[in-house]
């Protein structure tokens, strides 16, 4: 099953954080986290869903640590958004964790654009999602054949 059905938990992109960061044992998540032993659960099914690979790091006794795998490291992006997302609401000293550029040290401010236009995507009619080849009746009819934009403005409404 595609692993959105995981992304869209809070935990998933907790436990996704902590990977980011360089957190790759059960104890380190489990720790920082301030979670149960069901983590074992959640991380079992990011590995079954493709976003860690489960390896040995020790083998007396045998144990575990979890790491990103590519389709992990592709959520990046989306962690960076919402990241983006939840710290334009607050209060600058408010912010728990701000992303700064590596060779400079400056405070980033990331948006989302087009990769063809370099437009920005963001609260805009640039874009509206309509149903792709593989939509489902249902999906192809909630998407109809107006374009529509955040909030269901269509174009014509702009």
């Amino acid at each position: 099953m595609w692993p959105a059905r995981h992304v869209c938990e809070w935990w998933t992109l907790l436990i996704l954080q902590d990977a980011f960061d360089g957190y790759t044992r059960f104890d380190q998540f489990q720790e920082n986290l301030g979670v149960s032993s069901n983590a074992h659960h959640r991380l079992k099914a990011l590995v079954s869903d493709g976003l860690l690979e489960r390896r040995p790091y020790q083998t007396n006794p045998v144990r575990h640590e979890y790491v990103l795998t590519a389709l992990g490291r592709s959520l990046w992006p989306v962690i960076v958004a919402l990241t983006a997302w939840g710290n334009s609401r607050l209060a600058r000293e408010g912010r728990s964790m701000v992303l700064n550029d590596t060779a400079t040290g400056e405070e980033v401010d990331p948006v989302v654009v087009d990769a063809s236009t370099g437009r920005r995507l963001d609260g805009s009619d640039a874009c509206a999602f309509t149903a792709g080849p593989a939509a489902s009746d249902a999906m192809r009819a909630r998407h109809g054949h107006r374009r529509r934009g955040p909030g269901g403005v269509s174009a014509d409404q702009v």
